[in-house]
């Protein structure tokens, strides 16, 4: 019986005993474990009623369970539905009601509060901690170690992310077998790995970075990586000796760069430095190749692609671009208001179209309709160029997007959220270039007349409602937002005048 993704893990997986993975706990998990493992898991979610297609939706710390509990699902044939641990629950009422998973696995201390949200759902809520313990584990431990997969094909759903959309609406990319197992292949290929490599996987894995990238990678290299639970920049120095490979977002390589006992005799055995998610400043890449000696190599992905463009393993990779098309992807620039072609070096909308690509938004046959031209190409929304050697560059977004830290932030969202509080007339928000997080979040507000509603008392209001990750690290007062004929608030002008906000 054939389970496509997963039998391309299973092809190039090595002897049982070999490590899949060692924790920062002292934890290690070789493949033979993880057969088992994610075999009594795939038997507790059918003990739960999970069939071919249900969504299971996920919000719970990084663990080695959590990452067993993927694989379970795509071996039970589920739709896997992970969800970033910073969302409040308001956040998470949507997402349920939109997905209607089956099962919701939580964090033991929300499961009071989520389980009253969707008892009328009849949605089953079950646990597990950042130590991979629950009612959910519990259960699995009970079952059998050995599990017959659940027949799946290319273009059944492995997993349903959400990406929002600049209206503040979360819409759900899903992601077939064949989008992440094609993608993973050609990464392999790419990048070298093989079964000697070792990753040290620092990412979370709620999103495709930390989760698709990075996990399929691994498993179907049928190489090793150090699990770790966060970011430490500190610890990650001390890994670097046992490591071939890192994979990070830009905040990962400012912050490293800031630790002592970074130096080429720290880095001499990796040979592989990644970065994505954000835009990798050319001063990061040049003051990372001067101190350690390595070129960090940069990619470009999207939740609805995967992983799109690359630049060179062998070849020059040049900072500022993320490289060129992957094997397989077709990519092109294009007028954002017809599709039409441009030609090198005039700047427009990339699109895309491929193996990797999505096949559209969960229940939004209309606005995934609008994504797509004609001829298959999805509309990234972001905005680039293709230069005489053919690198893609990444100009900017379509899309009103800020990318901080690595995370999706959509300004309408945190918008709605500050108008609607009293004392306020209207906002914009916007990011600007952060020396740390890539871009930082900024509000500019106009305050209802008479008002005095204070930063502090606009950021303390959303603290309830928004991912902390999303919170402005600024809040900025003005008398109006510029606007132009149309009365649409040009924020491109108020980038300019805060994009020095963060240089000192």
């Amino acid at each position: 019986m054939s389970n496509h993704l997963f039998d391309a893990f299973r092809s190039p997986m090595p002897v049982p005993e070999r490590l899949l993975m060692e924790t920062d706990d002292g934890r290690s998990l070789s493949y033979g474990d993880m057969l088992a493992r994610s075999a009594q898991l795939a038997h507790a979610l059918l003990q739960l009623d999970v069939e071919p297609g249900d969504r299971v939706a996920v919000q719970v710390e990084k663990s080695p369970e959590a990452l067993l509990l993927y694989l379970a699902c795509v071996r039970a044939g589920a739709v896997f539905l992970p969800l970033n641990t910073a969302y409040t629950l308001t956040e998470l009422g949507y997402f349920f009601e939109d997905a209607a998973p089956r099962v919701i696995v939580c964090d033991p201390a929300r499961s009071v509060d989520i389980g009253r949200m969707v008892e009328p759902s009849g949605a089953v809520v079950v646990t597990l901690d950042r130590n991979g313990r629950g009612s959910l584990t519990d259960q699995a431990s009970r079952q059998s170690s050995e599990f017959h997969d659940v027949e799946r094909g290319a273009d059944d759903l492995a997993a349903i992310l959400y990406t929002s959309g600049t209206t503040g609406r979360s819409k759900g990319a899903m992601l077939s077998h064949e989008n992440l197992a094609s993608n993973a292949r050609v990464l392999v290929d790419q990048w070298r790995f093989t079964p000697s490599d070792m990753l040290i996987h620092a990412l979370p894995i709620f999103h495709t970075h930390g989760l698709f990238v990075a996990t399929n990678i691994i498993l179907m290299a049928g190489a090793s990586m150090l699990f770790e639970q966060k970011f430490d920049p500190a610890r990650i120095v001390s890994l670097l000796p046992r490591a071939t490979a890192l994979m990070g977002v830009p905040t990962f390589y400012t912050r490293l760069l800031q630790q002592e006992g970074l130096d080429r005799e720290a880095t001499k055995n990796i040979r592989l430095f990644v970065s994505g998610s954000a835009p990798l400043l050319a001063e990061t890449h040049k003051a990372w190749r001067e101190r350690t000696g390595h070129a960090i190599l940069e990619r470009y992905g999207m939740t609805e692609t995967n992983m799109n463009t690359s630049n060179p393993y062998d070849d020059e990779r040049r900072a500022g671009t993320v490289g060129f098309p992957l094997p397989g992807v077709s990519l092109r620039i294009a007028d954002p208001d017809n599709g039409k072609p441009l030609v090198q070096g005039e700047v427009g909308m990339i699109e895309v179209k491929g193996p990797n690509v999505f096949s559209g938004y969960w229940r939004m046959p209309e606005k995934t309709k609008a994504e797509f031209r004609a001829d298959g190409f999805f509309i990234s929304g972001d905005l680039g160029m293709m230069d005489a050697d053919g690198y893609v560059h990444i100009v900017g977004r379509g899309k009103d997007l800020i990318i901080s830290g690595g995370y999706n932030i959509y300004p309408r969202e945190l918008e709605s959220e500050i108008d609607a509080l009293a004392g306020v007339l209207e906002s914009a928000v916007i990011g600007v270039a952060h020396p740390d997080f890539g871009e930082g979040v900024i509000a500019v507000v106009v305050r209802a007349p008479g008002a005095q509603i204070t930063g502090a008392e606009i950021l303390g209001a959303i603290a309830e409602r928004v991912a902390k990750y999303k919170h402005p690290k600024r809040v900025i007062f003005v008398d109006e937002l510029p606007r132009n004929t149309m009365g649409k608030v040009q924020k491109n002008l108020l980038r300019d005048a805060y994009k020095d906000l963060y240089a000192s």
